[in-house]
């Protein structure tokens, strides 16, 4: 048991606090997200959901997505968010595969929803539409039962699937803890305390909710009485300007995000007083080093990047001041939790010596439908995520790159991140991709494509002064064979980049 006080025990102690603004749209107090989600469970339950049923939530970022998963979260029901973007094949695939046995769409989603529930032999029954544009669905409303607390209470979890960068999407399904919502909550607000997010602040949320780590960083707030600001999406002066209306105190960025931040000319930037923020969470990939120091020295120590999956949680912490020790590092392994670096066999290997990583943080996972990737996925209890990386003397986690990213060229290893983090250095590129293409001589090529600050400037210049650049801090085997400046790269909803299409669309394009 616990003393922390989370959303439940707040809910009823201080009913009038503020508990989410949605930036344009409606606000709630925590009293009455909590009596919505109240009525949301017994909705879902006179709908025939029970403990373990599944729950799809195809939604832009808006209130009833949070009321819905807090609901579904307290009478033991998998919540599974689907990214709102993917055509009905791609969503029918993962409502059939899920078990979805009710779906709630918005005006945004509704006629995508419709045609993917035919595709997965869904009956339209159980889809429910919200707001403006979704009327064809049977109404949300009917959704909402009786206000009372539900009885027999159980946590419920989340089904999250991969953004299939690498093929089609693997629903990641964690066991129910079958821990009351209270306890699982206080597990929570725990990971929250020790990710040096204080009681009683301000969350900007400026990620999709259908990603993981945007959604359970919101939920994570929530638990310490936080009053959440959700954006539709990210725009960096947009994001700067919620930070000041709101006096933020915390928030979560990609690195994609930093680096358009620091992007942004200092003197617009100065406009902005971004005093309020305690905490910038950080993850989802590696964040180039010059990115970093360039927003450590802009809004101060506040960042804390922590690494790990979907599959295992966050397993390694760094706090600014560690960084700046330990510049390029992701941290050391929690208490309880651990990191290893193993070769191919499985073998532990010293430090220094980048090989796979391994990571034990308590959490086991099964993908859904595909106990063969569940088992080959784990060894002796650690989880394999397919990252490169290695560890100092001292414990400290550095990572290379993707297994799956890495470039053979000559037998030689590359890899994309390190080439990556020297072009974003230029002054000249917003962003860039590196990769690998078949080669018949080398094997693989390296490509590196590249957005421009200014997009009118003359390419052919500037992928010169890229390369000249790179020749003078990269071996000559990293250096890209091909540059090119592209008008955008193609990302996923977390603001990854989307290899696999890049290179689809790269090879495809230069097809004879």
């Amino acid at each position: 048991m616990t003393n922390e006080q989370v959303f439940w025990q707040t809910a009823a102690s201080e009913p009038d606090r503020l508990a989410v603004i949605v930036d344009g749209g409606g606000t709630t107090t925590y009293g009455d997200l909590a009596e919505t989600a109240n009525r949301l469970s017994h909705g879902m339950r006179a709908q025939g959901l029970t403990a373990g049923s599944v729950l799809a939530l195809v939604l832009s970022n808006r209130l009833e997505f949070i009321a819905l998963q807090l609901a579904a979260h307290q009478i033991g029901v998998y919540v599974v968010p689907v990214n709102r973007h993917l055509t009905a094949p791609e969503a029918g695939y993962i409502l059939g595969d899920c078990g979805a046995e009710l779906v709630v769409a918005d005006g945004s989603t509704a006629a995508t929803v419709e045609e993917a529930a035919k595709l997965a032999g869904i009956s339209p029954e159980v889809l429910f539409g919200v707001g403006d544009g979704a009327e064809a669905l049977r109404p949300y409303e009917e959704l909402l039962g009786d206000s009372s607390t539900p009885d027999d209470r159980v946590a419920g979890a989340m089904l999250f699937y991969s953004s299939g960068t690498t093929g089609r999407p693997k629903g990641i399904r964690r066991p129910m803890s079958g821990l009351s919502p209270e306890v699982e909550q206080a597990r929570m607000a725990q990971s929250a305390r020790a990710m040096s997010v204080t009681r009683d602040g301000v969350y900007l949320s400026v990620g999709p909710l259908y990603h993981a780590a945007p959604n359970q960083n919101m939920m994570m707030t929530l638990q310490l009485g936080h009053t959440v600001v959700v954006s539709s999406g990210f725009d960096p002066e947009h994001a700067l300007g919620l930070i000041q209306r709101y006096s933020v105190t915390a928030t979560f960025l990609v690195p994609t995000m930093m680096h358009r931040l620091v992007t942004v000319p200092a003197e617009r930037r100065k406009k902005f007083d971004v005093s309020s923020l305690s905490t910038i969470l950080h993850s989802a990939s590696i964040c180039p080093v010059a990115t970093k120091r360039a927003m450590i020295d802009w809004v101060g120590p506040v960042l804390v990047e922590y690494y790990g999956s979907s599959e295992s949680g966050a397993t390694t912490l760094i706090d600014s001041e560690s960084w700046l020790a330990h510049q390029g590092s992701v941290g050391r392994a929690r208490p309880g939790m651990a990191v290893r670096i193993c070769d191919e066999r499985g073998e532990e290997l010293p430090p220094g010596t980048p090989g796979l990583i391994h990571l034990k943080s308590g959490v086991v996972i099964e993908y859904v439908g595909d106990p063969d990737k569940t088992a080959a996925s784990y060894q002796d209890g650690f989880f394999v995520p397919g990252d490169i990386g290695y560890l100092d003397e001292d414990g400290w986690l550095f990572v290379c790159d993707r297994r799956t990213d890495m470039i053979v060229s000559g037998g030689v290893n590359i890899y994309p991140a390190e080439i990556e983090r020297e072009v974003l250095q230029h002054e000249a590129v917003l962003d860039a991709a590196v990769f690998g293409v078949p080669d018949d001589e080398w094997g693989q090529r390296v490509v590196a494509l590249v957005e421009l600050r200014e997009p009118d400037a003359q390419r052919d210049e500037v992928a010169e002064s890229i390369l000249a650049h790179c020749r003078e801090r990269l071996a000559k085997f990293k250096l890209p064979r091909v540059l090119e400046v592209v008008d955008q790269l193609p990302r996923t909803a977390a603001g990854k980049i989307n290899r696999a299409r890049l290179r689809d669309i790269y090879q495809s394009e230069r097809a004879v």
